[in-house]
């Protein structure tokens, strides 16, 4: 990322107790920006998890943007006011999701909450769409696009497909409501979802496309093949009402007619499909999250893999590499570990980004990973929520949350967040305590009607 700082953590220190008592920006009630050190050292497993949930919710909550209400693409502690008005569209789907979560645990003002939600569905509806797709970022101060890299100006499908898996949330959530005003949430959500022309973006042929630009067409040529993150393109554009693709799109791009699959292991866990770039070992670790924050892969299965043995085995290899530690890096343990995309140290100790994986290893935990992998590792993940919270709090926890990097080998950390890093742990973390977004996602009508379109069962929703 841009405007790289290096940040230790005995340098960090003095930043961060004055980043603390910065207030939160975006109105409204605070869930609390403060977040003091704690005044004991030790939590209990309940607390841990409430906590997590309640200070990555702030991301959301407190430090949305200001304007928009849906979240920014970044909030550094150390300078707030980078890309202060830079929305994310996916992390905003991710967003709404969180806080969904808040409403439902009672963290938030649900009236509040509700309004907050309605000003963003209506920024939404007039910010600018190519072909029904928002694009990756746009300007939370008047709608526009910014582009994300010089061709990468116009619609992004993939980050679309992140925000309307929120959108259907929302819509799930407040669709049998008797308020008016959560009622036409429901309603504002659904008309947003049929906006999307996902079969637009097949060029007409049997696969969806990244991106499509007004200046550049497709020349980006991103073809969206699994396995990766995308996945829930595939169901959504399988889902739509208004702009639905044929089953074979489905197979012939994600599913490779097959080609999706892989019969090798890693410390004796299959890895059951090939992974972009890393066929017989397993991509960064967001690949078995941002899909699944609606889509439920319990017992989900086309007629190639089964997607609960995906997400689960990726998450017990990418364990099983940290205790290994290949690569020895000071720090990797059973209980710190978690390898995904995420800022990361730069050789000159600057601060960047990378996506970490075990053939791109570069000595960086970064805690979403494993703690969004609660559903698939929970007594794993709570032993790092433990490493966390009750042996790091002090270093590692800040205004919202655990930081996005650290590096126990390098000793050094970068106190910034975020949002798709953010985003998916409260929604996590919820599906193992609850399976609440897993179940308004996959008993929308619609995305069930998709998912049995595609070819998909589902032992754990009946179809």
């Amino acid at each position: 990322m841009k405007n790289s700082i290096q940040f230790t953590i005995i340098a960090s220190a003095f930043l961060l107790s004055c980043s603390r008592d910065s207030a939160p920006v975006s109105g409204g009630t605070p869930l609390g920006g403060d977040n003091p050190p704690p005044q004991v050292t030790t939590y209990t497993d309940p607390q841990i998890v409430e906590m997590v949930q309640k200070d990555a919710l702030k991301y959301f909550w407190d430090y949305a943007e200001a304007n928009s209400k849906l979240a920014r693409e970044r909030y550094h502690t150390e300078n707030p006011g980078v890309d202060a008005n830079v929305v994310s569209a996916g992390g905003s789907g991710f967003g709404l999701m969180t806080v969904l979560v808040g409403i439902k645990n009672g963290y938030i003002p649900r009236a509040e909450a509700v309004s907050r939600i309605g000003t963003a569905l209506n920024f939404l509806q007039n910010a600018d769409r190519f072909h029904g797709a928002w694009s990756h970022w746009i300007s939370g101060s008047t709608g526009n696009v910014i582009p994300f890299s010089p061709m990468d100006n116009g619609g992004d499908l993939v980050e679309t497909a992140f925000l309307v898996q929120g959108l259907i949330c929302v819509r799930e959530y407040f669709k049998n409501s008797t308020d008016t005003a959560e009622l036409a949430l429901s309603q504002k959500a659904e008309e947003l979802w049929k906006g999307v022309e996902w079969n637009w973006y097949t060029q007409g042929q049997n696969v969806l496309y990244w991106h499509w630009s007004p200046n550049y067409s497709f020349q980006m040529n991103h073809k969206l093949q699994g396995f990766d993150e995308t996945l829930i393109t595939y169901v959504l554009a399988a889902a739509s009402p208004t702009y639905s693709i044929e089953k074979s799109v489905y197979q012939q791009g994600w599913a490779r007619n097959g080609g999706i699959k892989n019969s090798s292991s890693q410390y004796g866990i299959p890895v059951v499909v090939n992974h972009n770039g890393a066929t017989g070992n397993v991509g960064p670790m967001f690949w078995s999250h941002y899909s699944f924050l609606g889509l439920d892969p319990r017992g989900l299965s086309d007629e190639f893999v089964n997607y609960g043995e995906v997400t689960v085995n990726h998450a017990k290899i990418m364990h099983q590499y940290s205790i290994a530690n290949p690569k020895g890096w000071n720090g990797y343990s059973a209980k710190n570990w978690g390898l995904t995309a995420s800022y990361s140290r730069n050789a000159d100790g600057g601060t960047g980004y990378a996506a970490h994986q075990p053939n791109n290893d570069l000595g960086i935990i970064s805690p979403t990973a494993a703690i969004s992998n609660f559903p698939y590792t929970p007594t794993e993940s709570m032993n790092y929520l433990r490493f966390l919270y009750n042996e790091n709090y002090s270093k590692l926890i800040g205004i919202a949350g655990p930081y996005d990097a650290y590096s126990l080998h390098y000793n050094w950390f970068t106190p910034r967040y975020l949002a798709i890093d953010q985003g998916t742990i409260a929604p996590m973390i919820e599906n193992q305590k609850s399976a609440f977004l897993w179940n308004l996602f996959m008993n929308a009508p619609d995305v069930r009607s998709g998912l049995v379109k595609l070819g998909f069962h589902s032992t754990q929703h009946g179809f």
